[in-house]
Parts: structure tokens; C-alpha cells; sequence
């Protein structure tokens, strides 16, 4: 995988390697530690979870998770049941994983916890 920041190529490694240990049962990850990027991998493989994310983007990813999560962590609708409403909203396929800073700010700007 190619660092999206600086192009090189990311190292692919225990996520120990950013944290100092191992967190969650899939703690396989591609990391770039020059940029402080990174992305988890699907149950230890090289699959990515997504794109890699500096901290920047990584924090409008966790913002962007917090304003739809509660929904299906709730019991309120089901998770695919949130993606396909998003999808829906937002006219196209839409995965926070994978989600550039703008498209977190749509998300977000949907104000999907409010009544």
C-alpha cells in the first residue's frame, strides 16, 4: 500500500508499532509512521479496513462515526439500514472508512441523531 501523504510505500505491520501494543482482535494494519498514517486490516490480513488517514482526516472519521453510529448501536435501525439511508442522501456509496475530510463534513452536516 502507498502512503497517500508522502507516496512511499506503507509499512504493513502489528498496529503495536503505533500504540506500543496490540489493540483488538484484528490488530494487523498498514502504517506510515512518518505521516502518522494508517489503516487496519479486516481479521489480519492485508485487506484494508479502508484508505490510510493522517490525524486529521482520522479525527473527521471519528466525528463522522459519532453522528451515525448511535443509530444502529442503539437498536434504533439496523446498520445496513444507516448506510443504505446515507447512500440515499448523500446520491452515492458512501464509506466512512474511505471518506475524504469533505465527505465527513456532509455526513456530519446531515444531523441524522437530531429529531
Amino acid at each position: 500500500m502507498i502512503c497517500p501523504y508522502c507516496k512511499n510505500e506503507a509499512k504493513w505491520c502489528e498496529n503495536k508499532e503505533k500504540y506500543g501494543k496490540n489493540f483488538g482482535k484484528s490488530y494487523m494494519c498498514y502504517y506510515c509512521k512518518p505521516c502518522d498514517a494508517y489503516v487496519g486490516c479486516h481479521e489480519n490480513t492485508t485487506r484494508p479496513l479502508g484508505t490510510m488517514a493522517n490525524k486529521e482526516l482520522r479525527g473527521w472519521r471519528m466525528k463522522a462515526h459519532d453522528s451515525v453510529d448511535p443509530l444502529w448501536r442503539e437498536g434504533k435501525m439496523p446498520r445496513r439500514e444507516v448506510y443504505k439511508m446515507l447512500n440515499e442522501k448523500l446520491g452515492k456509496s458512501v464509506h466512512i472508512g474511505e471518506s475524504d475530510i469533505e465527505m465527513c463534513k456532509q455526513i456530519i452536516g446531515l444531523n441524522l441523531l437530531t429529531p
